[in-house]
Parts: C-alpha cells; sequence; structure tokens
C-alpha cells in the first residue's frame, strides 16, 4: 500500500478512473470531503461502488473513511459500507479505547446484518494530542486494527503548530511510528496539502519511509507516481540486502552469531531487515522468486499480511 488516493464520496464522476488508475489503494471519504448536504448521497454512491463487479476487479485495497464515531452519521456509515467489497473501515479522530471498540462492535453487527464474509479491519487516525497519546492503546484495542495513520492538518492546526516545518512533522510522524511498533501494526503517512509541490511531498514521505511507514497518502493522482518513487527499495537496498542475507547463510553454517558486511557488524535484527526489503522487492517485482532482479514491476499487494 505504498500510495493511497482519497476520493470525495459525493464525486461518483471519479471513482472508475480511480479504480482503473495506478495508485495502491483508495480510501473513498464520506467525512470532511462531503459537505453535510450530501452525506447521505455520498454514503449511498460508496455503497454501491463497493458492492460493483469493477471494485472487485480493480485488485486495489479498497478503505472508507466515515465520519466520526461521535456524529449522527457513523453508525449509518458503517451499515452502508460494511461489505465484501471493503477492505479497511477508516474511523477518523480515533481518540480512546473505548471508541475503538465501539467501532468495531458497530462493524460487526453491520457485517452479519449484511451476510459479510471477508471481514475488514480498522484504520485508524491519529489527529489530535490525546490521539497521539492514547495510539498505543487504541492500537492494542482489538485485533480487528491494521493500523495507524496520522493526520497532522487536524492535529497541528488547532494548536498553532507550524505544519510545514520539518522538525515539527518528524516528532509526530516518530511518536505515532513507535506506538504503531509497540502495538504490532503499520504506519501509513498522512496527506501533504500543497498538490504544487511535489518536491515537497517527496521530502515528507522520504522522511515517513526512513521512519518506516509503508507509504504516503494522496490527496491529488499527480501525487500517486511520487509516492511509488519513494516507497520502493532501491537497487542499492536490494544489493547489500542480498549480501546480508547470504552472509547470514554462511554464517549460520560456520555458527557464527554475529558478522561483517560491507565493514559494518551485524547480527540478526539487520538479517530480519533485510529478509524484509526482499520480500517487498519481490511483492513489486524487482525481484524474482530466486532473488534474481526482475525488469517488470507488479502492484504491491498482501498488505495484510506484510507491512515493510
Amino acid at each position: 500500500m505504498r500510495s493511497k488516493l482519497f476520493i470525495p464520496g459525493s464525486r461518483p464522476e471519479l471513482f472508475a478512473k480511480a479504480l482503473s488508475g495506478p495508485a495502491a489503494a483508495l480510501s473513498f471519504d464520506l467525512e470532511d470531503a462531503v459537505v453535510e448536504e450530501r452525506k447521505v448521497e455520498a454514503r449511498s454512491q460508496v455503497s454501491e461502488l463497493l458492492r460493483s463487479p469493477a471494485a472487485e476487479a480493480s485488485g486495489k485495497t479498497l478503505i472508507v473513511r466515515v465520519n466520526a464515531i461521535d456524529t449522527a452519521h457513523f453508525e449509518a456509515d458503517v451499515a452502508a459500507v460494511a461489505c465484501d467489497g471493503l477492505h479497511l473501515l477508516n474511523l477518523p479522530k480515533a481518540e480512546s479505547v473505548e471508541q475503538v471498540r465501539a467501532a468495531v462492535a458497530a462493524l460487526e453487527a453491520a457485517e452479519r446484518a449484511n451476510g459479510v464474509t471477508r471481514p475488514a479491519r480498522l484504520l485508524l487516525n491519529v489527529e489530535s494530542a490525546r490521539g497521539l497519546q492514547q495510539a498505543a492503546a487504541m492500537a492494542q484495542a482489538h485485533t480487528r486494527v491494521a493500523g495507524l495513520q496520522l493526520g497532522l492538518g487536524d492535529f497541528f492546526e488547532p494548536l498553532g503548530i507550524m505544519r510545514r516545518d520539518a522538525a515539527n512533522v518528524h516528532a509526530a510522524m516518530f511518536a505515532m511510528r513507535m506506538a504503531a511498533a509497540q502495538a504490532g501494526v503499520f504506519a501509513y503517512d498522512g496527506a501533504f496539502p500543497d498538490v504544487h509541490d511535489a518536491q515537497g511531498y517527496v521530502a515528507e514521505a522520504r522522511m515517513a519511509r526512513r521512519l518506516g511507514y509503508i507509504g504516503k497518502s494522496c490527496i491529488h493522482p499527480s501525487q500517486v507516481s511520487l509516492a511509488h518513487q519513494v516507497f520502493r527499495p532501491s537497487q542499492t537496498e536490494i544489493e547489500r540486502s542480498q549480501r546480508i542475507v547470504e552472509a547470514a547463510r554462511h554464517a549460520q553454517i560456520r555458527g557464527a552469531g554475529a558478522y561483517m558486511v560491507d565493514g559494518q557488524m551485524v547480527d540478526g535484527p539487520f538479517v530480519r531487515g533485510a529478509e524484509s526489503v526482499l520480500a517487498h522487492a519481490r511483492r513489486l517485482g524487482l525481484l524474482s522468486e530466486r532473488g534474481q532482479s526482475a525488469d517488470v514491476p507488479m502492484q504491491f499487494a498482501n498488505w495484510k499480511l506484510e507491512t515493510a
């Protein structure tokens, strides 16, 4: 899930193009991108889309950002979108374990009512100081939680924190990444608001990748290729990982627990990191199953099992 493109639920004319586009995941928004007067309409349109043959055939991870749990729209949103076509229910403005458990209960009830055979998981938005403080606990509140997503606009603006200050962004990213690590779920980066600043988007995406995030949100199709550019192993990373894994194989034969690769001491954690890089490269079609370079990239898949 290197890229996740937002599509307003009230813009059905964009649905088909998004499904056929390059984004790995699509997030249909029923919350901030939809005005109050069109909430019911958007809900119906997204519900229909999720149940369509086109959605099933797209092979994409399909996400719906519902309205917050304390709004009048939450239960109706969940009841409408709980279906086999939904992969992730995105819960905005999550701030407590109780909210997460209530969201899971609502989702489970809707899935039972709708005869769902492929249950969805939760992506929790961390968008406030309280949400960040509770992030690890929320992520561990239920096994349905798949990941945490950072939302800096809602987080920073009310507090007067400068959104474009890299130090501020890094601090929030790091804190949420540690919460995700504690819970054993993935961390996902939020949106970058300036669609004309490709350099700024890439810089922020690179920061997220260095911190172990698995991808970045896109609010415009032009940002999708930028996310793909950043969230893929470089040839240098692949080759070094191959050397580490090969060195580990020889070290195991010799009974050595630590050894040198490229002048650096490595051991078990480095090997696991290298194996993760190579697994990611294989999913992207950058390596064959036998570890040989491949020229044709494939779509990132299997996000539910792999988060590297």
